[in-house]
Formats: structure tokens, C-alpha cells, sequence
């Protein structure tokens, strides 16, 4: 899933910046993720940077955009050609959410 902004975003701007993709910019009311750039951090981190630095934890999965790890990870690579991922089967837990240990 692309991740969203909620409705609850007090507009800090603390996301913007954290976002590997700039999938992230400022909409009329709150900021917003392009879900052709979000690839929920696959790659770049273990959860997404917007949600680990939200203070309101408004950004979140959407629901209405569900996306495999596979599929992120493809985008990933072709937005940033010229960074060198593992494939998906040597994808690293802290690469992805999809690859926590279950708790």
C-alpha cells in the first residue's frame, strides 16, 4: 500500500524531508504523498521515515492502494536508477517493513 496522509496532519512539515522518493509535498490543507512515489521506504528503511517522524501518526498505509513488497521495490529502483538494491530475495529486514520479525 502507498502510504497517506490523514486528515489529522497538523501540517509541521516533519515528513517532507525524511521521504527518500520527495513523494511528499504540501497539498491545500495538509501535505500529501504521490502514491507513484511512495514505495513505503522499501529499500531505504524498515518503516516508513513519514510515519516514524509524525507527531499526530497521521501517515499511514491507504487502504485503497494495496501494493506487494515486490511492486514497491521495483518502483524504488526505477525512481533512483542509479542506487544499487538487493534483489527481493536478499532484501534485508531493515530494508523493509514486510521483513520484521513477527513480534
Amino acid at each position: 500500500m502507498a502510504t497517506m496522509i490523514t486528515e489529522e496532519c497538523i501540517n509541521c512539515g516533519a515528513c517532507e524531508p525524511e521521504c527518500p522518493n520527495q513523494a511528499i509535498s504540501q497539498g491545500e490543507d495538509i501535505f500529501v504523498i504521490d502514491p507513484a512515489l511512495c514505495t513505503e521506504c522499501v529499500g531505504f528503511h524498515d518503516e516508513e521515515a513519514c510515519a516514524a517522524v509524525c507527531p499526530v501518526d497521521c501517515c499511514i498505509p491507504d487502504p485503497n492502494l494495496p501494493e506487494k513488497e515486490d511492486v514497491l521495490l521495483a518502483r524504488a529502483q526505477k525512481l533512483h536508477p542509479d542506487k544499487a538494491f538487493p534483489s527481493l530475495l536478499q532484501l534485508p529486514a531493515h530494508l523493509s517493513r514486510f521483513r520484521r520479525p513477527a513480534a
